[in-house]
């Protein structure tokens, strides 16, 4: 959490009891609220659900993984590309690291009168 720090809510729909658990153990220590859910709620859940189905169709049901260490060099590629070099309507067709860096940078900016 150094980078940006911890969240203000987390939203979950309290899923299995142990990681629903060890969630609201680390809300506890960040100072971080619940926000829960109905169960299988998919309009409570757009953006998980449209990321989850975008990685789903682009990646997982096109990639024959033989083992977990190809798995996860796959998905880290895959996360890289989507993050800093594949533009986002949503963010006004920039990357989501080339908005982050523009929210980091408008935001540290002095305000004038």
């Amino acid at each position: 959490m150094p980078l940006r720090g911890a969240p203000a809510h987390l939203r979950t729909d309290n899923g299995p009891e142990l990681t629903a658990a060890a969630l609201r153990h680390w809300c506890r220590i960040w100072d971080t609220h619940t926000t829960y859910i109905e169960p299988g709620s998919r309009c409570e859940t757009p953006f998980v659900e449209s990321v989850d189905g975008r990685l789903r169709d682009e990646c997982l049901n096109i990639e024959d993984f033989t083992n977990i260490l190809e798995a996860q060099v796959i998905l880290k590629d895959r996360r890289t590309e989507y993050n800093n070099y594949r533009p986002h309507q949503s963010l006004g067709r920039l990357t989501p690291a080339a908005y982050a860096a523009h929210c980091e940078t408008h935001q540290h900016q002095p305000e004038h009168p």
